[in-house]
């Protein structure tokens, strides 16, 4: 990240520092790309607006090195206790599901969002770069090489010329209005809800507390795990003026609840929540980007705004940075290819969820697979045609899962352990599929190749940063595979391509459009 007070062109320029924008900030920087990040906001968000990580998230930050501080952080999610009358009905909207091999984080963690954002916030820092508060995007012209950008902070107006920009500031997004991409969708001025974090008493930690009310006008109180707060939802009346200051929201909440030995204090963040169910017609403009709130907003029903934010900026940073390096600039056009159609999936299942909530729909507090993210795949679009091998589990596109083999020393080993960085990933099973591997020429420019092969003889695998057995069969049939495979594994975890015969010559068509040239000068 260079110094702002220099005149160089930057690589990317990302407006917004929530989880989505950091998240692209940490996967650029540790592939070597030239970043700034900045936030017309004074310093970073407060409140706990979105606070679940779904298990796909998790394997995401896992990858970027900010996991441990994520699970450190957060907690399970507690039981609902729904209070009717007296009574206060017990119910589990996850079941929680133990570690297998091919899932490591199997279930969703409460977080309050100011946590996520220290942490990501915390890895920039390691990978020497930061968050620039105060300064914001005010317009920006681009053309065929670069974007400039105008922004305005404490030390004045300032122009930033990057190759590419990316919006990342939010459902007001400063950079999608300047595109003029429509922000197709509703919002419903009648619906709100208010949303606060305060210190509570009278009320137990060990349940999510929902109160049902006349027309769906329910409150409910979630427990922000490792603190004292709770994150008091409460759905107001049409015309029902949103009551301000701790004696007042105290007040209204004990009128609802029936309950006087609720007291709150110490209010940390206040907001009114409408909900906002919309979708960028595009993401992208030439050389300028959105990227999460920016061009897709999601009611809070299922934790999905959040993590689908963060998955568009996994989506997009190898990407760029392979572009970068010199890979044909068409890789980019499968960003919007590949992540709208994911958005526009989320935004049908959460509306739904959202909808059935204020009528305690079982179906709308319960929580699985659809909202975990681990089954998206992007089987069809530019990177992943349908006309490729499978296997009896796995097509191009899906996520690439986990699992456990062993070292030539004997030891357990993950293969997300070998996936882990900004390479490329060639995992080859069988002895064929190995000799394909140790013959693939990879270029020097962009993200490398790291070699795995699976149940192959050592000898034959000079190339190999990894020989592995198979000795339990997990892979075989974890991954489906049932003679030898070749498969190649994109940097953000996915199944590039998968060939079960003429390895060599598929997999290099298939490299070729996600790589420079294997002899090309890098150009930037």
């Amino acid at each position: 990240m260079n110094d702002p007070r220099t005149s160089q062109t930057l690589d990317v320029l990302i407006a917004g520092a929530g989880p989505t924008g950091t998240t692209l900030a940490v996967d650029l920087l540790r592939r070597g790309v030239n970043v700034r990040i900045i936030d017309k906001a004074a310093h970073s968000f407060e409140g706990s607006r979105a606070k679940g990580i779904q298990p796909r998230t998790l394997e995401v930050f896992d990858d970027l090195g900010a996991v441990d501080g994520i699970l450190a952080g957060s907690s399970d999610y507690p039981r609902l206790g729904i209070h009717l009358g007296p009574l206060a009905a017990p119910w589990r909207m996850f079941r929680n599901r133990e570690r297998t091999t091919d899932v490591p984080h199997p279930n969703t963690r409460l977080i309050p969002q100011y946590r996520t954002d220290s942490v990501l916030h915390d890895r920039l820092e390691q990978l020497g770069g930061r968050v620039e508060y105060g300064r914001e995007l005010v317009e920006f012209v681009q053309d065929s090489t670069s974007v400039t950008a105008t922004t305005s902070g404490d030390g004045g107006i300032e122009k930033i010329t990057a190759r590419y920009l990316v919006g990342a500031e939010g459902g007001s997004s400063a950079v999608r209005s300047q595109l003029g991409l429509s922000f197709l969708g509703t919002t419903d001025e009648q619906d709100r809800m208010l949303i606060v974090d305060a210190v509570t008493t009278g009320l137990s930690r060990d349940r999510w507390h929902i109160w049902p009310g006349v027309k769906g006008r329910f409150a409910g109180a979630c427990p922000l795990p490792h603190s004292d707060l709770f994150q008091w939802m409460i759905r107001l009346s049409p015309d029902e003026e949103p009551p301000e200051g701790v004696e007042a929201i105290t007040r209204r909440i004990q009128a609802h609840t029936h309950n006087r030995n609720i007291a709150l204090r110490d209010i940390r963040w206040r907001s009114v929540f409408r909900p906002n169910i919309r979708l960028a017609e595009a993401y992208r403009r030439g050389r300028v980007f959105l990227a999460g709130d920016a061009a897709h907003v999601h009611t809070p029903a299922g934790a999905q705004g959040l993590n689908t934010g963060v998955q568009d900026a996994y989506n997009l940073g190898w990407k760029l940075a392979q572009v970068l390096a010199g890979a044909d600039p068409r890789l980019l056009d499968s960003y919007e290819a590949e992540r709208l159609p994911i958005a526009a999936g989320v935004l049908g299942l959460s509306t739904k969820k959202y909808e059935g909530i204020a009528k305690l729909d079982p179906s709308s507090l319960r929580r699985g697979k659809d909202e975990q993210q681990l089954s998206l795949t992007y089987y069809g679009g530019p990177l992943a045609p349908t006309d490729c091998d499978r296997t009896t589990t796995l097509q191009v596109g899906d996520r690439a899962p986990d699992t456990e083999l062993l070292g030539s020393d004997g030891t357990s080993v993950r293969l997300f352990d070998t996936y882990r960085g900004p390479h490329f990933t060639v995992v080859a099973y069988g002895p064929d599929a190995a000799d394909a591997a140790e013959e693939l020429d990879w270029p020097a420019a962009g993200a490398p190749l790291r070699r795995v092969v699976v149940d192959a003889d050592a000898d034959a695998d000079a190339k190999a940063d990894h020989v592995l057995t198979d000795a339990r069969e997990d892979f075989r049939h974890i991954y489906g595979v049932k003679g030898d495979t070749l498969l190649l594994i994109r940097p953000d975890g996915y199944i590039g391509h998968i060939a079960t015969r003429d390895f060599l010559t598929s997999i290099r068509t298939a490299a070729r459009t996600m790589t420079p040239a294997a002899q090309q000068e890098t150009v930037r």
